[in-house]
């Protein structure tokens, strides 16, 4: 697969079947990238974006080569502002209308947050709304220093869902959830970065590099063990009752079993880098 950008398509070769133009995807190595689009109005998700978005990541977890996603704005001023409010007339104007427009944003978010390998949110300038809650469904979030974070619901007199304001308060935890919530402000990049929303902040000329190093480092670690500990981590964040440690006991012994263990022994006594194959 070449490196080009590409419309993200439902997982047939024909680039004319493509869903949409504003959702473009690539993989180069063992790093796949998704962007987001619409620049001209800053990146706005309409219903196919959000349904090429899930087709996209939905076809990357099924990828053994692709080992780390990386979600991005196209423009270089949103990474996403939130709902393209212009379509709401088409796509949210009756009852049934939203409640599929609210699936499919759901399938969205949950192809992020519970893709098995780990995502790298890459922000730039607005992180608004639906933006916002997707880049909280990444692993982690890197952004630049003029970069604007908020959730402006309460000025608009929407209601959250449970699941959404959940990976906040996992994020932030509960007293920087509502915070957010409550005054619907735009929060700075360091002012996120204080509340842990953001793992690190990069000058904008630095920011693909940086990016592009960090998801190349992750990628050339152990899959096995980078899929563990995301196991791990994710089953933590349930309630106790729900956490099936079963599973995560037996991707721990997964990876004590496989070729890559054997390959990380022998590559620190030999003192060179190892090459592992995610076996």
């Amino acid at each position: 697969m070449d490196a080009r950008l590409k419309p993200a398509h439902d997982g047939k070769e024909d680039e004319q079947d493509a869903m949409t133009d504003r959702i473009l995807t690539r993989r180069e190595g063992h790093v796949a990238q998704v962007v987001f689009n619409n620049p001209e109005r800053h990146n706005a998700m309409s219903f196919d974006m959000w349904e090429a978005t899930a087709a996209a990541l939905e076809s990357f977890a099924k990828d053994d080569n692709v080992r780390v996603v990386v979600l991005s704005g196209a423009g270089g001023k949103a990474f996403v502002s939130g709902a393209d409010i212009s379509k709401f007339g088409a796509e949210r104007a009756s009852e049934d209308a939203v409640r599929t427009y609210n699936a499919m944003t759901e399938r969205a978010y949950d192809a992020i947050y519970s893709f098995p390998k780990p995502t790298i949110a890459m922000i730039q300038g607005y992180c608004i709304g639906g933006g916002m809650a997707l880049a909280i469904c990444c692993d982690l979030r890197i952004a630049t220093p003029g970069s604007r974070f908020g959730v402006p619901a309460a000025k608009l007199g929407l209601g959250y869902e449970y699941r959404g304001v959940k990976r906040l308060v996992d994020v932030v935890g509960p007293s920087f959830a509502k915070e957010i919530f409550y005054t619907a402000r735009q929060f700075d990049a360091e002012e996120a970065r204080m509340m842990g929303l953001v793992n690190r902040i990069v000058p904008d000329a630095e920011l693909e590099t940086y990016v592009s190093n960090y998801a190349d480092t992750i990628g050339g670690n152990a899959p096995l063990t980078i899929g563990a500990i995301k196991l791990t981590v994710g089953e933590a964040l349930k309630d106790a009752a729900e956490r099936d440690l079963r599973r995560v006991e037996e991707a721990v012994q997964t990876c004590f079993r496989s070729k890559d263990y054997t390959e990380g022994r022998t590559a620190f006594m030999e003192k060179r880098k190892p090459v592992f194959t995610g076996r």
